[in-house]
C-alpha cells in the first residue's frame, strides 16, 4: 500500500511539473506575441535571416529544421510587416533570397532572447551526467505518454499540435510517423 501511495504522490508531482512547464512555455509565447507581434518561429526566422545576411527558404528551412511550407508562410507574413525583403537571384531566376531591413534589425534589438536558447544555455552548464539522466527521463516520459511517433522541431511551443499551427501561424512541421506532415 505504502508504494502505490509513493507511486500516486511521484506520478502526480511528475505532471504537475509538466504542466508547470507547459505554462512556462505558454506564458513566455503569449509575452513574445502581445510585446512584439512574433510568434517564436517568426522570431527564429528573423534571426536566421540576420545571421546569414542573405539566405533562401530551403537553406533556411534546413537550418531550423522546419518545413520549406511552413518557413515560406513565415517569410510571407514578416514581409508583410516590412521585417524581411526578398530579391530572385540575378544566376538562378527560380533561388529567392531574404535580407533582415532597418525595421526587422530593429524588432530583433528590442526583443528578448528565446525560451529554447536560455534553456540551452543553462543546460549546456550541466554535467554530462545530469544530461544524459534529464535526455532518458525525458524519453521516458514521451514513451510513457505514448508520443513516441510524433515529430517535433526543437522550438518550444504549446497547445495542440493543430491548435498551435493555427494560431499562431505555422508554428514548426509535426508530424505522425508514416504520415506526410501536413502544410500549413
Amino acid at each position: 500500500m505504502g508504494k502505490q501511495t509513493g507511486n500516486i504522490s511521484t506520478s502526480y508531482n511528475v505532471l504537475v511539473a509538466l504542466r508547470q512547464i507547459i505554462q512556462a512555455i505558454d506564458v513566455h509565447s503569449k509575452k513574445l506575441i502581445k510585446q512584439f507581434g512574433l510568434t517564436g518561429p517568426q522570431l527564429i526566422v528573423l534571426q536566421e535571416i540576420s545571421r546569414s545576411q542573405s539566405i533562401t527558404a530551403s537553406e533556411l528551412a534546413k537550418e531550423i529544421s522546419l518545413s520549406q511550407a511552413t518557413v515560406t508562410g513565415i517569410l510571407d507574413r514578416l514581409g508583410k510587416r516590412g521585417l524581411i525583403s526578398r530579391r530572385r537571384s540575378e544566376n538562378d531566376r527560380r533561388r529567392v533570397f531574404a535580407k533582415t531591413t532597418p525595421a526587422g534589425g530593429k524588432m530583433l534589438d528590442a526583443a528578448p532572447p528565446l525560451m529554447q536558447e536560455s534553456f540551452t544555455e543553462q543546460f549546456n552548464c550541466l554535467e554530462t551526467w545530469e544530461q544524459n539522466m534529464i535526455l532518458s527521463s525525458l524519453q521516458r516520459l514521451v514513451a510513457l505518454m505514448g508520443a513516441r511517433k510524433i515529430v517535433a522541431a526543437p522550438i518550444l511551443a504549446t497547445g495542440s499540435i493543430e491548435n498551435v499551427k493555427e494560431s499562431v501561424n505555422n508554428f514548426p512541421d509535426v508530424k505522425e510517423e508514416g504520415r506526410k506532415p501536413k502544410e500549413a
